[in-house]
């Protein structure tokens, strides 16, 4: 892939998120540390997509700012941000009878101008997209024809096509076996080790997120609870204050990351 040569970081300061009168979150600063891959992790309704989608600016903010390499996103054009940011949402949805390459390419999009239609650079970003994500023998199958998996390494693909520093992923492994999660979050890795690229993605599993993360940001009903690298963050006072469950915190035997055992039993947040 050719991603830009430098990481890009995401910076939300004071950010008041809603959905008409509900608010979501309200003097909410998180910052995305750049070329690292970051978890957002929390309870359901928490905030974790609603922050996902003020960051790719499909949410407006009632207040405060969202900035991508200091640049305020609210200022920049449609094209410029698609250039810069790509969002992977919840259960995409594809047209009928559409095959893997033709919904990869359509990540090309924002590189399209009135005077500049498909190219050898176009095609050539595709088959990358294809060969990165283990996807060039389904090429030419429709996408509904494919497994559940297989499908979430398409979608990924037609993100990576789109060639921006900054990916952001709502729950990649939704849905998904243990197995085709390991899959997922494995390839997500090593497309951050390959180049650079700023992942930002929200995860509902705990220990897949300490795995594979750099960053972790704790949220419980719209606020940031903590945030740091897994060791530093996850604790069983953060599992018993974030999500309400008593657990153990032990170093997992092949990681050495954070792995989270419950104890048995869900215990009232006081």
């Amino acid at each position: 892939m050719t991603t830009t040569e430098t990481a890009s970081g995401v910076l939300g300061e004071a950010l008041r998120l809603a959905y008409g009168d509900r608010v979501v979150a309200d003097g909410l600063d998180l910052a995305i540390p750049a070329g690292k891959i970051t978890a957002l992790v929390g309870p359901n309704a928490c905030g974790k997509s609603t922050v996902l989608r003020a960051l790719a600016r499909l949410l407006k903010p009632a207040a405060g700012a969202v900035h991508l390499d200091g640049a305020d996103i609210a200022d920049m054009s449609a094209r410029d941000l698609a250039l810069r940011l790509a969002l992977l949402p919840q259960a995409p949805n594809a047209p009928d009878g559409i095959t893997v390459r033709d919904l990869v390419a359509r990540g090309r999009t924002p590189h399209q101008r009135w005077w500049r239609q498909w190219s050898r650079e176009d095609e050539a970003a595709v088959d990358a997209a294809l060969r990165a994500t283990g996807s060039e023998t389904l090429a030419d199958r429709p996408i509904d024809e494919l497994s559940g998996g297989q499908r979430q390494r398409v979608w990924i693909a037609m993100a990576l096509a789109q060639d921006t520093p900054v990916l952001l992923l709502d729950e990649p492994t939704t849905y998904l076996d243990l197995a085709h999660q390991v899959d997922v979050l494995e390839l997500v890795a090593e497309l951050n080790r390959t180049d650079g690229r700023t992942v930002v993605m929200v995860l509902h599993e705990l220990n897949m997120a300490c795995r594979y993360a750099d960053h972790l940001i704790a949220m419980r009903e719209g606020a940031i609870a903590a945030a740091g690298p897994p060791s530093d963050v996850v604790t069983p006072e953060l599992v018993r204050d974030v999500f309400g469950l008593g657990a153990a915190v032990i170093a997992c035997p092949i990681a050495g990351t954070p792995l989270v055992v419950p104890e048995g039993g869900r215990r009232a947040v006081s």
